[in-house]
């Protein structure tokens, strides 16, 4: 793909400090945007920002005024914002609902759903405006799915839900809107639990079709891919990068996948 993609253009990344988000800035960066990057954590989003060539932004998305203000402030630093890809989110742990204590649910809620619509909303406007725009909100194959996270799951699927609902309502102004949906990515959290003996690797890689775990990269390919106008005519899908773990999940019944198939089985040595 171009290198050249999207020079002239400014993106914000909001959790662009660290994991997909981090991804999503390298890549937008090395295919020419001017990237802001938002996040709590601002020295990690200093340090990402300086070598990229771009600029940081404080950011609690979970607030809606904070977003307001941090696109304003990142119109006047970068200029307007052409693309916005709302990555910051929390994880929640995989607990009985009534273990889940109610601040714990209110934490994820207010990062991963309200978050994801307060910045689409203070990016969005500014976009509707102008005539035109491209948003990619991060959602995830939990919210496609039933697993046993009672507040993360619902958050995400919200976030698939809003992403449509914003894609019918800022269609005609120019602005395209969709949404991403993550399988199990190795991103420094989730390899954090994994050194902590908290996950299965094997499991994780054996439940896709393609047996391995997505890569914070294979995210931020397809968030570009969105972003640009090779996708002009792209909006309001939900696309999962998950490796097949969607598709594999009901081959369960019929003793799991099949092997791979190797060159004596096509007749070769």
């Amino acid at each position: 793909m171009s290198t050249n993609l999207f020079t002239g253009r400014v993106a914000a990344v909001t959790g662009g400090a660290s994991g997909i988000g981090a991804a999503c800035c390298r890549l937008l960066a090395e295919r020419g945007a001017r990237v802001a990057v938002l996040d709590v954590d601002m020295a990690r989003a200093t340090a990402l920002a300086r070598e990229l060539g771009g600029q940081a932004f404080a950011l609690d998305v979970g607030r809606l005024e904070a977003n307001e203000s941090a696109a304003a402030e990142v119109e006047a630093a970068l200029g307007p914002a052409g693309i916005l890809v709302t990555c910051a989110g929390v994880l929640q742990r995989p607990l009985r609902p009534e273990a889940l204590d109610e601040a714990e649910v209110e934490r994820v809620i207010r990062v991963d759903q309200i978050g994801t619509w307060n910045s689409s909303v203070a990016f969005g406007r500014r976009m509707a405006l102008r005539g035109r725009g491209s948003i990619v909100t991060v959602a995830s194959i939990a919210g496609i799915r039933s697993m046993p996270l009672h507040a993360y799951s619902p958050a995400k699927a919200a976030v698939i839900e809003m992403t449509r609902c914003l894609a019918a309502e800022w269609g005609r102004s120019g602005v395209r809107v969709n949404a991403v949906s993550p399988g199990y990515t190795r991103t420094q959290g989730l390899q954090a639990e994994i050194d902590r003996g908290e996950r299965d690797v094997s499991r994780l890689e054996e439940t896709s079709a393609l047996g391995r775990m997505v890569l914070p990269e294979d995210i931020a390919e397809a968030v570009c891919f969105l972003a640009s106008d090779a996708a002009g005519a792209i909006t309001g899908i939900n696309l999962p990068v998950d490796a097949g773990w969607l598709v594999a999940g009901s081959w369960t019944s019929y003793g799991g996948l099949p092997a791979a198939r190797g060159n004596a089985e096509r007749g070769g040595t």
